[in-house]
């Protein structure tokens, strides 16, 4: 009996812990997205506090969004910023999925070497890569245009490798009783192998929505035209040599990470499940 107390004593104190740790864990994360929200409802003052620093606003200042909104043609921010997206997410999940399936299904001559070459890629830092891609682009004069942030990001080294992950978790008896069919490859991939693979595809849709949304260098570098700038670019006009506006910054931020928080919530069910289908070859 005391041997049994003791177990349901030390399971108990586990379970315990495990969730104070993940609760601890979760309000961590969550804080920086509650400071955002209520910096957003102060005043300049308020918002520059330090001691002692103001938690919550002494009256919620929601004229700060109307200001923030007349501050900046949002409209227009998120039309150029969506443009980006579309082709970007688009492009990434068409290709990834493309070329991870060669990789993953396809047995040709160097298939492995190439492969090491494509994930060394992975290694060279995109900051590395930065000048010679303005040199290239300032050549052929295709600065201060959407392409030349859109073009760099149509291939993603590593959404082609979690693609060729979850196609090698696809079972080869599949592709092969397509073949004896009369299917031809390009029919495997778009019928058979790609409705195989939806929860990866669905999680790195999700992936590359996020990373272009918030891309803030490459605009930054290759977009001069205010007319032609993305959101996260956009915030730096609340910034000037007097200072920064921290209460319109954080409302700029609340209407800039809303399509974020959409995205994620409608995605969220294949994210885990994308990300880990691959992990155990079929």
């Amino acid at each position: 009996m005391k041997s049994m107390d003791s177990l349901h004593r030390s399971y108990a104190m586990a379970k315990f812990l495990t969730y104070f740790f993940l609760i601890l864990g979760a309000l961590i994360m969550v804080f920086p997205f509650a400071w955002m929200i209520l910096t957003s409802s102060k005043t300049v003052a308020e918002s520059l506090a330090v001691d002692p620093v103001v938690i919550f606003p002494a009256k919620w200042m929601l004229d700060n969004f109307k200001e923030a909104v007349a501050s900046l043609p949002f409209g227009h921010l998120y039309w150029n910023t969506t443009l980006m997206v579309f082709f970007r997410v688009i492009c990434a999940v068409l290709f990834s999925s493309m070329a991870g399936y060669a990789f993953a299904k396809l047995r040709f001559k160097g298939a492995n070497v190439l492969f090491l070459i494509y994930l060394a890629q992975m290694m060279v830092p995109s900051q590395l890569t930065l000048i010679p891609r303005f040199v290239m682009f300032s050549a052929l004069e295709l600065t201060n245009t959407h392409f030349s942030i859109i073009a760099p990001k149509l291939i993603a080294v590593s959404a082609t490798f979690m693609m060729r992950q979850a196609f090698l978790g696809v079972p080869n008896d599949l592709r092969e009783s397509a073949m004896i069919d009369g299917a031809g490859e390009w029919r495997i991939w778009g019928q058979i192998m790609i409705p195989s693979v939806k929860p990866t595809l669905a999680a790195l849709a999700t992936v590359q929505f996020l990373d272009s949304w918030n891309s803030y260098l490459d605009p930054l570098v290759f977009l001069s035209d205010w007319r032609l700038r993305t959101l996260p670019i956009a915030l730096n006009q609340f910034v000037s040599e007097e200072g920064a506006q921290y209460n319109l910054i954080t409302a700029a931020c609340c209407l800039t990470v809303i399509p974020v928080f959409v995205v994620f919530l409608c995605g969220q069910k294949f994210f885990v499940k994308g990300l880990t289908v691959g992990a155990v070859k079929g």
